[in-house]
């Protein structure tokens, strides 16, 4: 059984760049976003739930009007909760379904959300990424349609950095200025070291 590694931060702060790092150096990588996007659009039963939540249908061209989902659950974290414990679930089965057939001695799951998810329970370590608010700001208005104020609101609904470091094992500080692939290296072999100890 491989190792797990969890790797989390806020929006913007980085983690699909460290995750690629990590990805060169052979580390399979699973996107909890990614997954529970598929799986919001695939699974009759999360769909069932979400139009539930919604009190109307949300999949009238099939897929999920994500849009309207968000328009929907803003400023109303019961909502947000709702679909959370309607997607989370069915996210970690996959991941534990997805770690167990691996040969690596070690994996990561990528998650926005991975203590409020209660995923830091899956894995044995976890690696925050933080970054300066700015930049944040700037990288995620570089990369979508979002606006500043947006992006801010994003921020301030997701769990504080400091709170997010106290859980984890490993900090990383992603600022621009920062040079974070010594930090992913040491990271690797501490990894490494601890997933040799199963043999």
């Amino acid at each position: 059984m491989a190792r797990r590694l969890g790797v989390t931060g806020g929006i913007g702060s980085g983690k699909t760049t460290v995750c690629r790092i990590f990805r060169v150096l052979g580390v399979p990588v699973f996107v909890a976003d990614v997954k529970a996007r598929q799986l919001m659009n695939s699974d009759p039963d999360i769909r069932t739930e979400i139009n539930k939540i919604a009190g109307k249908n949300l999949y009238t061209d099939g897929e999920l009007d994500r849009r309207e989902l968000a328009r929907l659950i803003f400023n109303e974290p019961e909502m947000l909760k709702r679909v959370n414990s309607a997607v989370h679930p069915a996210v970690l089965r996959e991941f534990e379904a997805w770690s167990s057939v691996t040969d690596a001695p070690y994996v990561i799951m990528e998650a926005a959300i991975l203590f409020e998810a209660k995923a830091d329970q899956l894995v044995d370590r976890v690696i925050s990424i933080s970054a300066p608010v700015e930049e944040r700001i700037s990288r995620v208005m570089g990369r979508s349609e979002m606006s500043r104020e947006e992006v801010l609101e994003r921020i301030n609904n997701q769990m504080e950095d400091d709170e997010r470091e106290d859980q984890s094992y490993y900090v990383i500080n992603n600022a621009d200025n920062e040079m974070i692939i010594p930090e992913i290296l040491k990271i690797h072999d501490d990894m490494l070291r601890l997933a040799a100890k199963d043999k």
